[in-house]
């Protein structure tokens, strides 16, 4: 719910891209990218008004984890914030299409030269996706404080040469 509410405010940045996966109208999985800007910009964050119901504790934790889990891509990096298949899909291609997507669209871009992003340290099954489409493991990372928010501790960040 989170995140429906934080697409529906939060205006898409000119250097971002989001496809959704849809089957039957209804949708089963969804890839965000982002690369580098010449100038960045802060990011804007919806009013807390818009979003409430999720209670001012659990929002302030998802700001938080937010915050910490942002990467700025450097020049030539495109960066995937994130990539999600509904349980109901997994395991059936969704996530391979959405990562195909992301691929072409860099690879179409000629300032940009590799993919990235990061996988949470108990999805192997993620991990083993990415290595099998030509992911390679560049940095682990661990934190405190995404344990503390997410139950998360260790993070992969992995990345893909596209040219």
């Amino acid at each position: 719910m989170f995140f429906e509410k934080l697409f529906d405010h939060v205006p898409t940045e000119p250097t971002s891209q989001r496809m959704v996966a849809l089957q039957e109208g209804e949708v089963i999985g969804t890839i965000s990218i982002k690369w580098k800007t010449e100038s960045d910009r802060m990011q804007i964050f919806p009013a807390w008004k818009n979003l409430h119901g999720l209670g001012k504790w659990n929002l302030l934790k998802m700001f938080i984890g937010l915050s910490l889990l942002d990467h700025k891509p450097q020049a030539g990096e495109c960066y995937i914030t994130d990539v999600v298949v509904h349980p109901d899909h997994q395991g059936k291609g969704i996530g391979n299409l959405l990562l195909q997507w992301a691929q072409d669209f860099a690879q179409a871009q000629s300032s940009l030269d590799k993919l990235s992003l990061y996988v949470a340290g108990r999805n192997p099954r993620a991990e083993q996706l990415y290595q099998r489409l030509a992911f390679h493991t560049q940095l682990r990372v661990s934190s405190f404080l995404s344990h503390l928010l997410f139950k998360e501790k260790k993070w992969s960040y992995m990345v893909k040469r596209l040219k």
